[in-house]
């Protein structure tokens, strides 16, 4: 998923699920496959700091994608603090989980 067009309409359009450090907003797109996009809040400390938790939020996401339903635009809104990757991994199974998105059979 690429502009702030796109991200922008997930954001009015899309459910919200949330939790401790993330917010998830999860719209349908008719696709066989899941676009997700990771973004802060203005705000969140410097560049160096906001790349450092894209890379960190990529990572948990490419090693839990595999157990998620295909079909969605996801953003997860990531605010500041708890940049450390077994608390992202907890964060986003927690939000995908409670948005319905997980699945336990592995593709």
């Amino acid at each position: 998923m690429r502009g702030s067009a796109g991200i922008q309409t997930v954001f009015r359009k899309g459910k919200k699920h949330s939790c401790d450090g993330a917010k998830l907003f999860v719209l349908a797109n008719g696709m066989e496959r899941n676009r997700v996009v990771f973004t802060f809040p203005r705000g969140y400390g410097t560049a160096v700091e906001r790349n450092h938790s894209r890379r960190l939020s990529r990572e948990a996401y490419r090693l839990l994608k595999r157990h998620l339903v295909d079909g969605f635009d996801l953003t997860v809104l990531v605010f500041p603090g708890k940049d450390v990757f077994s608390v992202r991994m907890k964060q986003l199974e927690f939000l995908f989980r409670r948005a319905g998105l997980w699945s336990d059979t592995l593709e």
